[in-house]
């Protein structure tokens, strides 16, 4: 456009449409850019301190119910591809409700990248909104705990917030809530993959001396991969399986997995066959919800956490070693080790908050640990976990112990 003398105006600056709502219970709305699939959900507004893995981070079935705010910037920018993905084979698609970003998605920069991030996010149907502060949402979240919220993505940039107010004020929220029939198998399967290896790829187990009966509360495949890559035959079973059909199978151990929710809700069905698979001696290891439950089967209690802990950068300390780990978390429940019986030990312990991490039966090889050992993403420091596991299977069958270092 020219002006008088000929010389052309600067354009008008156009404000872009915004198309995304994040709306908080108390009635807080942030605005931003909308991201994968359109439509809205609901769910509990937690944040994840990783720098790394965002792939494996949103297909872990343990954010079930979930709304991930990533404290890192940039989330996206090495695309997507066939490998990274942790929801296991034969589980429901259910999980995550939704990302939080700061900013956009660029173009994938990496050699192992097979798509972009944002038709990932539209394929999986997670919404998404970028251009949050993110820092400043995250203090909030540690201040208050964590909110329950709705996150909304119309193109066109329309809302009903009245509407999402209420549908955030009302949602229940995680406590007492079970959410592990929305992730787990629908039937049994067997295992065999073992852990990546660069430039090969994922190789197969082809002679285990083990067999580990899995118990599916949501489990995450490197898991299952690490178990392999220690000589396992892995059995994948239903959550709802029952002992005798879990004993039935002849494991020499028994897993019991991460997953989703409240586990005091799990429990009403989990922790009766839990009881039964203990008084059979078998050698018995649980991750995070399993951790949860096996407490509980053992007579402590759980408890929800104001913010909980979801990162890979998490300082626990082995009370059995000594020795301090940097792990990978994700709970937002916690044992709670003031009701722990005298039977059983606390063994690791966060060195964030001082919360329990770990514990075991005093005398029996059962034991289980709040954090991810399996990492993915985040460090293998506790990779020896595995292996202790496999040391307890392996006494029983008069095998030689495996060295855990």
């Amino acid at each position: 456009m020219s002006d008088s003398k000929g010389t052309t105006a600067p354009a008008a600056w156009v404000e872009a449409p915004t198309t995304a709502r994040l709306v908080l219970a108390d009635g807080s709305v942030i605005v931003g850019t909308g991201l994968g699939a359109t439509g809205s959900a609901v769910g509990e507004v937690c944040f994840n301190t990783a720098i790394t893995g965002y792939q494996e981070i949103l297909t872990d079935p343990s954010y079930a119910g979930q709304i991930v705010c990533f404290t890192f910037p940039h989330i996206g920018n090495v695309g997507t591809n066939t490998e990274d993905t942790e929801t296991s084979n034969l589980a429901a698609r259910t999980g995550v409700r939704g990302v939080v970003l700061r900013a956009g998605i660029t173009e994938p920069s990496n050699y192992r990248s097979g798509g972009h991030f944002d038709a990932w996010l539209k394929a999986r149907g997670i919404v998404a909104i970028a251009g949050v502060d993110t820092r400043a949402l995250t203090a909030l979240i540690r201040e208050t705990g964590m909110p329950n919220g709705v996150i909304a993505h119309d193109p066109k940039g329309v809302f009903d917030l009245d509407a999402l107010k209420a549908e955030a004020r009302q949602w229940p929220g995680l406590v007492g809530m079970d959410l592990v029939p929305d992730v787990t198998s629908g039937q049994s399967y067997t295992w065999d993959e073992m852990r990546w290896v660069w430039g090969k790829g994922y190789p197969r187990q082809t002679a285990p001396e083990l067999h580990v009966v899995a118990i599916d509360y949501g489990l995450k495949r490197n898991i299952l991969r690490c178990l392999a890559t220690v000589g396992c035959k892995v059995t994948v079973v239903p959550a709802t399986e029952k002992a005798e059909d879990i004993l039935a199978r002849k494991p020499d151990g028994v897993f019991l997995s991460n997953g989703p929710g409240d586990p005091a809700a799990t429990g009403v069905y989990a922790v009766p066959e839990i009881k039964a698979l203990l008084k059979t001696g078998l050698p018995t290891f649980g991750i995070c919800l399993g951790h949860q439950m096996l407490g509980l089967a053992l007579g402590a209690r759980t408890m929800k956490m104001p913010h909980g802990h979801h990162g890979a950068n998490h300082p626990v300390k082995d009370f059995t070693t000594g020795k301090v780990e940097i792990t990978s978390m994700n709970h937002g429940f916690a044992v709670n080790r003031e009701t722990l019986p005298a039977s059983v030990e606390e063994t690791h312990v966060s060195l964030f908050d001082g919360s329990n991490c770990g514990i075991r039966v005093k005398g029996q090889p059962v034991f289980s640990v709040q954090y991810h050992p399996e990492a993915s993403p985040g460090p293998e420091d506790s990779h020896y976990l595995f292996i202790r596991f496999v040391n307890a299977m392996r006494a029983r069958k008069g095998l030689a112990a495996l060295p855990e270092g």
